[in-house]
């Protein structure tokens, strides 16, 4: 039953499409009632490579073909459906025009087949190159390699195929060991000697002898032997010479170079292989342009492969044969002896290329070989001037320097730098004479006649008369020949000759120039700015000749005589300043500014007050009744010791001039004597003079209060009524409300302290010191909110008060300080108060730097405060070292702060007159509190 089931196929209709045998492979045959061929036809669009490859397995479909019909039979005849059709005559006619067609077809596109086939080619051996190629550049070289150096040549080993495998077996077998049986180490121990290995030629085999004991001790020290005796081999290389793998890789510096290779990624090298094709590209399609070979041989320099940037530049040298860039790459990318073989072989193209020759002199490694390229290429370049400045250069004695010079001067007689070189080389006389030819051979040279100046101005009997008249000459002749200049460019000039040590040469040009091209009601004002800019470039010998000029056309200008006088004092000599100050002052006789520095100056010069007296003196009569000049011969009698003739003087200042300044004056030397009833004498009757003046009546009040704090139970009403005084005639004198205020408060009286505040804010309401020290008066009495308030009031009024933001930052809590701090920042355009209090929070978390950087910040944007100093300091003290202390308090001293709530008290101390810079800083560093 289950046999019939097996075969009951048999008998069943075959389903459609069946092929016998399809799945093993066979095709069978088919019929016109079948649907498609019974082959596979051709299937185009496929690669041709897969045709190749079909074809190459065999895989052919003319296996049934008929060998006996005829060549041009159709092949698709011989089987299939048409296998029985008659082959006729139209049919190879048929067959025949095809074939033609076919034939022509392929003749049309055999010429782009074979050039895609010679890219193809080409592109797969740049991108795998052989290795004579690779080593093209070094076959090349061996064309200077000497007799010797073949002679010294080791002989190579073999080492490929089968003979260097049969050299490493002989290798190792002549190197290789063997496990030592006991036997052999007790024995070579007895003898005292013992091998590293065993020959191999004698087997290694040996015979216990009988009855040896085996000792694990002896066997031990025996391996140690062997073992060290290795090591030894190994450490002195001897072992490693002998087995042929030394090597001279220098261990030390081995990781270095390691370290030193780089890596490309793998976007780099995608890169690399773009910038190729797209190079290929370029130097394909235009082969004459040379920028593309020199990026094309780059590329390959950047990509490591130096052999293949040599072969690219050398085919660009031959492409481009007239381009001096292609054959200096090729140089660079050579090494030196190639390179001077390349240049060679360019000069015979390009014999006039200045970079060439040089380049080929560079190569050279001696003198002498230089010297030689170079003459070679004046035979041909004789006009070259960089050529014969290369070639002097080179010459070490000044005589055959100067021999080579004269011939460059008649080879190039329009070359300026020749003819200065010459010149400079020559004797004066001779050098004169050289200058004389070069201006006839160039006369729209001003830089000949510049050296002409500079060689006038080295004879020590030069007159500068004499060199402004050459430099009038030169100025004539110029503009006759067209060579004119402007006044910027002569300038520049003149300073380039000061720069170099030449400052009467320098001045001669700016006498003759410096009026060029102004106009007359210009020339102060510009003059004076030039003579600036000249002494910001340290170009003093220039701003002192123009400066000079200056005061001869403007001599009644005081101004322009005290900037030459700061010049001199800085830059000059003392005889010179006080030549420069005896003119000014008669040419100025009713400047007192000029007097007063003639004065000091003559007292620190003279290092006694006689020379000062006689100036004063001299300054009183041309000045009677000066307010200046009677205070500064007070003062400085005062600080030479002689107060009594200070006294005398300031008493004869109130009678000749009696101004208000002088009556201050007078009060405050009486206060600093001690004589304080002589001083609110005088301060009474100064006030009777001049009622609005508010420092009177400050002072008045001072001096009351000073004297009943001496006297605590006398009445404070005297000191009470001078500043209510004060302010009623002057309500807009902050100073003075502010004194009225802390009178109260000294007298426990919050209350009547915040009237007069308040009082005083009505008159002045954008006072930022009125609303600080409204809201000081309520913290110090407790009311921390109150304080707030007010300050809030205040910024209302003043919004970029530094002294009200930082003090209401100061009062906020500790978190949002750093906030507010940031937006006072920007409130105030980074005022000096609100940078020390963010420097001073910084102290407060400990971050030294940071608050040390902030306190220069905040010296640096008010110099003149000097409560920021005295907090710089302060800081110092706690955290910075004695070098760091010492340069706040220079910093200090130079910019020498008059201003501070701090600061002023303590400066203006009348019972500690007249301190030094450094001691009220420190008395101010003292004074502060530091608070959190």
């Amino acid at each position: 039953m289950a046999a019939n089931n097996k075969l009951a196929f048999l008998s069943q209709a075959p389903p459609p499409g069946y092929v016998a045998g399809l799945g093993r492979g066979a095709t069978g045959f088919t019929t016109r009632s079948d649907i498609g061929p019974a082959r596979e036809g051709p299937q185009f669009g496929k690669d041709e490579k897969d045709e190749d490859a079909k074809e190459e397995e065999g895989d052919d479909d003319d296996d049934g073909r008929n060998e006996d019909a005829p060549d041009d039979q159709d092949p698709d005849n011989e089987t299939g459906l048409f296998a029985g059709a008659v082959y006729e005559r139209d049919d190879i006619e048929a067959d025949r025009i095809w074939a033609g067609v076919d034939a022509q077809m392929d003749e049309r596109r055999r010429k782009k087949r074979e050039q895609r086939e010679r890219e193809e080619m080409e592109k797969l051996r740049q991108e795998k190159p052989k290795i004579q190629t690779q080593f093209a550049d070094l076959k090349r070289g061996l064309s200077n390699v000497t007799e010797d150096e073949w002679a010294n040549l080791p002989e190579a080993g073999n080492l490929t195929g089968k003979r260097r495998k049969a050299a490493m077996k002989r290798e190792s077998r002549d190197t290789r060991s063997f496990a030592i049986p006991d036997s052999i180490l007790l024995g070579n121990r007895d003898r005292n000697a013992v091998d590293s290995a065993i020959d191999a030629q004698n087997g290694g085999s040996s015979t216990v002898p009988r009855g040896a004991t085996t000792s694990l001790i002896d066997i031990g020290e025996a391996r140690n032997k062997i073992f060290s005796h290795r090591l030894d081999e190994a450490g002195d290389g001897t072992a490693s010479v002998l087995a042929g793998s030394a090597s001279n890789i220098d261990p030390s510096g081995y990781l270095t170079e390691l370290s030193s290779t780089v890596k490309k990624t793998a976007a780099e090298i995608g890169d690399i292989k773009k910038a190729r094709s797209l190079l290929d590209s370029v130097i394909k399609t235009n082969p004459k342009h040379a920028p593309g070979w020199i990026a094309a041989a780059r590329l390959e320099e950047v990509a490591g492969k130096m052999a293949i940037a040599r072969k690219v530049i050398a085919q660009g040298c031959e492409n481009c044969p007239r381009s001096e860039d292609v054959w200096l790459e090729n140089a660079r990318l050579n090494t030196r002896e190639n390179a001077k073989v390349i240049l060679a072989q360019a000069v015979q193209h390009l014999s006039n290329s200045v970079k060439i020759w040089l380049k080929a002199a560079e190569l050279e490694t001696d003198a002498n070989s230089k010297k030689r390229v170079l003459r070679k290429s004046l035979e041909y370049i004789p006009k070259s001037v960089k050529l014969w400045k290369e070639l002097v250069n080179l010459e070490e004695s000044p005589e055959d320097a100067k021999v080579l010079l004269g011939g460059a001067v008649a080879s190039i007689p329009q070359s300026v730098e020749l003819w200065l070189a010459f010149a400079r080389l020559s004797e004066p006389k001779e050098a004169q004479a050289i200058i004389n030819q070069a201006r006839a051979a160039i006369p729209t040279s001003h830089e000949i006649w510049i050296a002409a100046l500079r060689l006038l101005e080295q004879e020590e009997d030069a007159l500068q008369k004499k060199m402004d008249n050459i430099m009038v000459q030169a100025i004539k002749r110029l503009t006759k020949n067209g060579a004119v200049l402007s006044r910027e460019q002569w300038l520049k000039e003149a300073e380039q000759v000061d720069s170099e040590g030449s400052p009467r040469s320098s001045a001669s040009i700016v006498k003759a120039t410096i009026a060029m091209d102004i106009d007359e009601e210009d020339r102060q004002t510009v003059w004076v700015e030039d003579a600036q800019a000249c002494i910001e470039r340290g170009r003093i010998a220039t701003a002192r000749a123009i400066l000079a000029y200056t005061l001869r056309h403007f001599t009644d200008q005081a101004s322009i005589w005290k900037i030459a006088a700061d010049l001199e004092k800085q830059h000059g000599n003392k005889a010179t300043l006080q030549r420069l100050l005896e003119k000014a002052v008669s040419s100025c006789p009713k400047s007192e500014e000029l007097w007063l520095f003639y004065a000091k100056e003559r007292w620190q010069m003279d290092q006694s007050i006689e020379g000062a007296r006689e100036v004063l003196a001299r300054a009183f009569d041309k000045n009677v009744g000066s307010e200046s000049i009677s205070l500064e011969a007070a003062q400085m009698e005062y600080q030479h010791g002689d107060k009594k003739a200070a006294g005398m003087l300031l008493q004869r200042a109130r009678t000749e001039v009696g101004s208000a300044r002088v009556w201050l004056k007078s009060a405050l030397y009486e206060r600093d004597e001690g004589n304080l009833e002589a001083s609110i004498t005088l301060i009474r009757e100064a006030i009777s003079k001049y009622p609005t003046y508010w420092k009177f009546h400050l002072m008045l009040g001072q001096l009351l209060e000073h004297t009943l704090e001496k006297d605590k139970g006398a009445n404070i009403r005297a000191a009470r009524e001078a500043y209510s005084n004060g302010y009623r005639r002057c309500p807009n004198a902050v100073p003075l409300w502010l004194a009225a205020s802390r009178l109260e408060e000294k007298a426990d009286l919050s209350i009547r302290a915040r009237a007069i505040l308040e009082k005083a804010r009505m008159s002045n309401p954008k006072s930022e010191f009125l609303w600080d020290e409204a809201a000081n008066v309520e913290e110090r009495s407790g009311s921390t909110a109150q304080a707030k308030m007010l300050l809030s009031r205040g910024l209302q009024e003043c919004p970029t008060s530094g002294l009200l933001n930082a003090h209401s930052i100061w009062l906020e809590s500790r978190p949002s300080r750093k906030t507010k701090a940031a937006d006072a920042l920007k409130r105030t355009n980074d005022d000096a108060r609100v940078l020390n209090l963010i420097a001073r929070l910084f102290w407060n978390e400990g971050k030294v730097e940071s608050s040390r950087k902030w306190f220069e910040r905040s010296c640096q944007s008010d110099p003149d405060w000097g409560d920021g100093w005295a907090w710089w300091l302060k800081f110092e003290r706690a955290h910075g070292s004695e070098q760091n202390q010492n340069v706040v308090i220079e910093k200090c001293k130079r910019a020498h702060p008059k201003h501070g709530e701090i600061w002023q008290k303590i400066a203006k101390d009348w019972q500690h007159p007249r301190r030094k810079i450094e001691e009220i800083l420190e008395s101010a560093c003292a004074e502060l509190r530091i608070v959190t």
